[in-house]
């Protein structure tokens, strides 16, 4: 098959959570002999980093990327809000990005066009309009939940207020366009349940993302040592930090004084790089994530909103770190407390968790061993690309059909 991968931002290289998702229906679609055209928006906060890029990529993929200013314009903002529109999903529409797609469509047929995000559903009459390909969005999130969780946990009333209005906005707009789609794809079976109760009537399936385990050899860990990776452009991973730095670091360096904490990710804001706490070394971006991880102790990942499957969670896991985790951080992975990874929803149980596993190597060592078979039974990229591919020739047939 012919597929158009289409993203809101460079799949490549994999530097967090998206990207990775992302390049994991890249790479596995290409590795079963089908032929990927990658189109993607670059900004000034995701920008296609050209040296970062192999030859073999771009020969494999043809990758093509447009330019979309994401920043925020207060103006064009009230006027969205006012008018009832998402701006989340205005902040995409793009001429030129229509335009590059309109090119390519012209001049190339495809079987199938794949779609990142409901932020470019935009795109969708564009594509009916010039290609007679399946339309497939592969929902990494149900995006409305995620902003209706943050502004549930906003305290100042009119920023509450606002961030609500938001997720209204982008409720009514994800729940009327995922019936646009001609199928829709789910990282996990939550989310998929959701949208069906919600109104999806497309042909929906859960297929989470491919990941390859793998063991870093020659790597210290460092003893007593907590860490947390993610790209901390995406708010939730911000604000659950910083929930983690106020309310739960002080109770563990009180119990534990002999404990580090060590905060890595991309876009890392500067009062955090800039913060003196005893203890917590704040690292921002680091060159080999991989690395990272083999080299700390535990996983924690103090996540108060979200939806989908934490990538970084699952490649922690399959490099048997111990993920020390919120409900609605192991949301989606099919897990079982206490066996592959730990749940704490509150500073007492974080604290609590910590030094159950600090003060037991027998158990930390069953529950990497445990996360490790988890990930590879559930996340081997061969088998759910299958998946993937079986979903799309199921769309295809019953649109012949």
């Amino acid at each position: 098959m012919k597929i158009l991968q289409l993203c809101i931002k460079p799949p490549y290289p994999p530097v967090d959570g998206g990207t990775l998702a992302m390049d994991s229906v890249t790479q596995g679609l290409l590795a079963a002999g089908h032929s990927v055209k990658v189109l993607t928006v670059s900004s000034d906060k995701h920008p296609v980093r050209h040296e970062a890029i192999p030859d073999s990529y771009w020969q494999q993929t043809h990758m093509e990327s447009v330019h979309i200013d994401l920043s925020i314009h207060p103006f064009q903002a009230a006027v969205a809000l006012l008018c009832g529109e998402s701006y989340h999903v205005k902040r995409y529409i793009s001429t030129d990005f229509r335009e590059k797609l309109t090119e390519i469509l012209q001049h190339e047929e495809f079987d199938v066009v794949h779609m990142e995000s409901i932020f470019l559903a935009p795109y969708l009459p564009t594509i009916r309009k010039y290609s007679a390909a399946v339309i497939v969005l592969r929902a990494h999130n149900v995006e409305h939940h995620i902003w209706q969780q943050i502004a549930k946990g906003t305290r100042r009333p009119l920023k509450r207020w606002y961030l609500k209005k938001l997720a209204l906005a982008l409720r009514v707009y994800e729940l009327e366009r995922v019936n646009d789609f001609d199928g829709v794809a789910c990282i996990t079976a939550n989310d998929a349940e959701c949208l069906k109760k919600e109104g999806c009537r497309r042909p929906i399936t859960d297929i989470p993302f491919g990941i390859v385990p793998e063991t870093i050899a020659d790597v210290c860990e460092e003893p007593y040592s907590l860490f947390h990776i993610g790209s901390m452009d995406w708010r939730p991973n911000e604000e659950g930090v910083r929930w983690f730095l106020k309310e739960v670091w002080p109770l563990i360096h009180n119990e534990l004084p002999q404990v580090k904490l060590y905060l890595a990710g991309r876009k890392m804001p500067d009062d955090l790089m800039q913060l003196q706490s005893e203890n917590v070394v704040v690292v921002g971006e680091v060159p080999d994530a991989a690395y990272f991880i083999a080299s700390k102790q535990l996983n924690v990942v103090p996540l108060l909103a979200g939806s989908g499957i934490r990538v970084k969670i699952i490649e922690a896991m399959s490099q048997r770190k111990v993920v020390i985790t919120t409900h609605t951080g192991a949301e989606g992975i099919r897990y079982t407390d206490g066996e592959h990874l730990l749940i704490a929803d509150t500073p007492t149980q974080f604290v609590d968790q910590i030094k159950r596993c600090l003060s037991d190597p027998e158990l930390r060592n069953r529950i990497a061993d445990n996360a490790y078979r988890l990930v590879d039974e559930d996340y081997s990229n061969k088998a759910l690309t299958q998946r993937l591919v079986d979903f799309y020739n199921k769309i295809r047939q019953k649109t012949l059909s």
